[in-house]
């Protein structure tokens, strides 16, 4: 399936594809699913949006051979490797490593070109041609 189908079956339950990943563990392929939300993501919109891709998948499936669906949210630190991730992410404090450096601080924007990192002594203007490594993190 491709991921702007994917992505449509997602929206008309209320939710943003996130991301997807295909894992081998154990032997057995999984295909992962991760959604974003502004209400959350729980149990109850897992459920759903499980029950509307799975049986396209069935018809369509996003390896070859048998897999796993697995559906849930991409969790509160997660990297971050595309720009709608970015997007997604304004508001978050994010760790950003470019060849020059780690940046560290709250993601206040985020466009199709790059991002804005607020750190404590400068706000970074970072193109997304330079970051190597993103992530978001929770200060606990």
């Amino acid at each position: 399936m491709n991921e702007a189908r994917l992505e449509a079956l997602i929206n008309e339950a209320g939710a943003w594809l996130y991301g997807t990943e295909v894992a081998n563990e154990n032997g057995k392929a999984i295909f992962r699913v991760y959604l974003a939300s502004k209400d959350g993501v729980d149990l109850n919109l897992c459920t759903k949006v499980t029950n509307i891709i799975s049986p396209i998948l069935d018809l369509d499936p996003p390896v070859s051979g048998p897999y796993t669906l697995e559906v849930s949210s991409p969790g509160l630190e997660r990297k971050l490797t595309n720009p709608r991730q970015y997007k997604y992410s304004i508001g978050e404090n994010v760790r950003i490593k470019t060849a020059e450096g780690t940046v560290e601080g709250k993601l206040i924007e985020a466009s199709d070109e790059g991002i804005v990192v607020e750190s404590k002594d400068d706000n970074h203007l970072i193109k997304y041609a330079q970051i190597l490594k993103g992530r978001t993190y929770v200060i606990w």
